[in-house]
């Protein structure tokens, strides 16, 4: 099965690219349509990743009175979480940068199209004149805020560092709320997929890493417009506060803030069924599998008095989720075996996922009964 990223339908996209011109008098470099794919190419392609560590060279980033420097933190960041993706050999990474050069945003859009990429992850810090805190993701779409907007517009005005803007932006202001008419437009077939990633960042920042969540927004992002595949910009939190400023800058964080990017990478991946993505991480098979045949284990994901749809999307994107009922409470259980070797994995799987509390339960004829006391019954 095919499980490449949507393609936008031609009509559509031909329709958005008129509006888009027509609002921002945008010709060079779009005057073509993304590329047709080849199915037979698809099936062999690996999982392409494109990371851009925001800003580098001349454009530093946000300003900071404690000497943290954001295009820094980002392309460590971007760096760490390259690494973990490259082990997997179903994974191919891209970066937009590796050390510290200038690039415009049009630049780093270009590469992921030229890579023909099924992720762009953008990572940047926030800033603030207050003592704001807190991770925010966003997508691609209209500003549904003053805040959104001023967060866009300052990252936008980078444009300003490059050498012939005024030819390569024909039309674009950043600081104009018109400007971001059209900016959503060639990705708004991609935005359910982006809205998935960047919702499973923010649940492992607050639910593995306990970071204020400032939650999934949508703003007009010029280096998220002209990609073509679903698109995020991860504002990692915000340097101008004294203790998260520590933390993004320290070893400890920025190895933390990588490992749950690339957990949700993996987490998105197998909520849209990409198996060989996740199954490198997750389904490596332990030679000693242990096997209780009178024994049943799953793993309790959540309690709840309502009865949930059995739907992927409702349990963030795992498959096979079922429920029973005790008492006033419906139980959510994820799995179904009697090799308790597969239920870990199962528990890793649910736990990477964002369910931090998950854990095994045991049940033999229906009863449920202690893990404990299943381990000590006669192993297969």
């Amino acid at each position: 099965m095919n499980y490449r990223k949507i393609e936008i339908n031609g009509m559509k996209k031909a329709y958005g690219l008129c509006l888009m011109l027509f609002f921002l008098g945008i010709i060079e470099g779009f005057s073509a349509s993304s590329p047709e794919k080849n199915s037979d190419q698809d099936k062999d392609k690996k999982f392409t990743v494109v990371l851009d560590a925001g800003h580098g060279g001349k454009d530093p980033g946000r300003p900071t009175s404690y000497g943290f420097t954001e295009k820094e933190i980002a392309l460590e960041i971007v760096l760490q979480v390259g690494k973990l993706l490259e082990a997997n050999k179903n994974i191919n990474v891209v970066y937009t940068r590796k050390t510290d050069v200038f690039l415009g945003l049009k630049e780093r859009a270009a590469i992921a199209n030229k890579a023909d990429a099924d992720l762009f992850i953008s990572v940047h810090c926030n800033a603030h004149h207050t003592q704001a805190y807190g991770a925010e993701t966003y997508v691609l779409g209209l500003h549904k805020s003053d805040a959104n907007f001023n967060v866009a517009k300052e990252e936008n005005e980078v444009i300003f560092l490059e050498e012939n803007y005024e030819e390569h932006y024909e039309g674009f202001n950043p600081s104009s709320p018109e400007s971001l008419i059209g900016l959503t437009l060639l990705q708004e077939e991609y935005l359910d997929q982006s809205i998935l990633l960047a919702k499973k960042i923010q649940d492992n920042f607050t639910h593995t890493l306990k970071r204020r969540n400032r939650g999934v927004k949508q703003a007009g992002f010029w280096v998220l417009h002209n990609t073509y595949m679903p698109s995020v910009l991860i504002e990692t939190g915000f340097i101008t506060h004294r203790k998260e400023g520590f933390y993004l800058n320290s070893k400890k964080g920025q190895k933390e803030v990588s490992t749950e990017i690339y957990k949700a990478i993996l987490s998105y991946a197998k909520a849209l069924g990409i198996d060989e993505v996740y199954a490198e991480n997750t389904s490596q098979k332990n030679n000693t599998d242990r096997i209780y045949p009178s024994v049943e284990f799953s793993v309790q994901l959540a309690a709840s008095s309502k009865a949930i749809e059995l739907k992927a999307y409702n349990f963030k994107g795992l498959k096979g989720v079922h429920r029973q009922k005790e008492g006033s409470l419906y139980r959510y259980f994820y799995g179904k075996t009697s090799n308790y070797t597969e239920i870990q994995q199962q528990l890793k799987a649910a736990k990477d996922s964002g369910y931090t509390d998950a854990y095994i339960v045991a049940f033999k004829d229906g009863t449920k009964i202690s893990v404990k006391d299943a381990l000590k019954t006669k192993a297969k």
